[in-house]
């Protein structure tokens, strides 16, 4: 088993090469893998083992903690006190000892524990490197192939990585299925206790933004930009745009001819999310009044303090300022970043006339009736 071991070392290099892995943690990986061999062979779970391998050599060096004791009873824990002294000349009793062990051979066992370590440990390096190759690509669209779904997750690969899209980062009423080809957004990378997750997202804002830079390529020179976006995944989507370019339509420009781009954008998403562009504006009434269009406004109130603001409109107007469950105003209240009411102004001095000295004053039905019978008397008396 010796050799074996030997032969472990010299395959270094390959393994690194083959596996894209820098040959420390190939080297690494090995030594865990004879520690795991060795406590499987002569020693427990607990014992402290030190490993360490030569690749140009082929050496390996086993170091063992043993307790020093007067009557050795395991000599795979403990060491003779004599024996101690000739490692260590003021060891005592109790006292813990680095032994150098010569092993030569390992069981069968213990050679399959090895094997079971190293291919386990290369899977997970492996993997690791994978993820953090997709470090740098945070923040942009990829395709993907959907694998499989389970428990809410959607499990995407892409490339040899596969990616995981949470229930919070799909697009609410969205049907996935596997094998399905889809674009997503690389947001993150978990480093979490279970090994690196590559987490991608279709339901977030900045998807969005993503699919508008390819399909807009006016966004790559700055001529027109996305100042705002308020989403809703699945249901409705607003955007606030600008141009930089005078004279250029923000607006045309992201709908594009017969509306290309934005119908681009659509399909991607799904029909059911209707997308609503609007100029941006600086100033906060005009913002607010485009971000509620088509509403017809009567008084906006802005409070700077509690972030708050009053809209006041007709009664005819309340449906259309509120929308479908709210969803108009709300949109609306998170592209501006104010909370936004929508009040019902009673607007009788514009509705009704006014009374005016010319106008005679209705009377009173007691009074009519008793006008109506001196009329009947006086016609009588005639």
């Amino acid at each position: 088993m010796e050799n074996d071991l030997k032969q472990l070392a010299t395959v270094i290099h390959s393994i690194a090469d083959e596996k894209n892995l820098d040959e420390d943690v190939v080297k690494n990986i090995l030594e865990q893998a004879i520690v795991a061999a060795f406590r499987k062979e002569f020693g427990d779970s607990e014992q402290e083992i030190e490993v360490s391998l030569n690749p140009a050599t082929s050496a390996i060096k086993i170091v063992v903690d043993k307790e020093v004791v007067d009557k050795v009873q395991n000599s795979a824990y403990q060491i003779s006190l004599s024996d101690a002294q000739n490692i260590k000349p003021d060891a005592k009793l109790s006292d813990f000892v680095k032994v150098n062990e010569n092993i030569a051979r390992f069981g069968r066992v213990a050679t399959q524990t090895a094997k079971q370590v190293i291919l386990q440990r290369l899977r997970e390096a492996e993997k690791e490197i994978l993820y953090i190759e997709f470090e740098n690509k945070i923040g942009t669209i990829a395709n993907g192939n959907v694998s499989r779904i389970e428990n809410g997750l959607v499990k995407v690969d892409i490339g040899r990585v596969q990616a995981v899209m949470p229930r919070s980062e799909q697009i609410q009423g969205e049907y996935l299925y596997p094998g399905q080809r889809i674009k997503v957004l690389i947001k993150n990378y978990d480093k979490d206790a279970r090994g690196p997750q590559l987490i991608v997202s279709r339901g977030s804002t900045e998807f969005i933004q993503k699919l508008f830079e390819n399909e807009v390529p006016e966004m790559e020179s700055k001529a027109v930009e996305i100042k705002a976006i308020a989403r809703e995944a699945g249901i409705r989507t607003k955007i606030a745009v600008s141009s930089n370019v005078h004279g250029v339509d923000p607006v045309g420009t992201f709908v594009g001819g017969h509306g290309i781009r934005v119908n681009a954008v659509m399909s991607e998403v799904g029909e059911q999310e209707k997308i609503d562009i609007l100029v941006y504006s600086p100033e906060l009434k005009e913002l607010v009044q485009n971000a509620l269009s088509p509403t017809q406004i009567n008084k906006i109130e802005i409070d700077q303090k509690t972030k708050n603001i009053k809209v006041y409109v007709n009664e005819d107007q309340l449906s259309v300022a509120i929308g479908k469950n709210g969803q108009n105003v709300r949109l609306a209240s998170k592209l501006v970043g104010y909370e936004i009411d929508i009040i019902n102004q009673n607007n009788k001095e514009d509705i009704e006339p006014k009374t005016q000295g010319s106008v005679p004053k209705l009377k009173k039905k007691t009074e009519l009736e008793s006008s109506l019978l001196d009329a009947i008397e006086k016609q009588d008396q005639n």
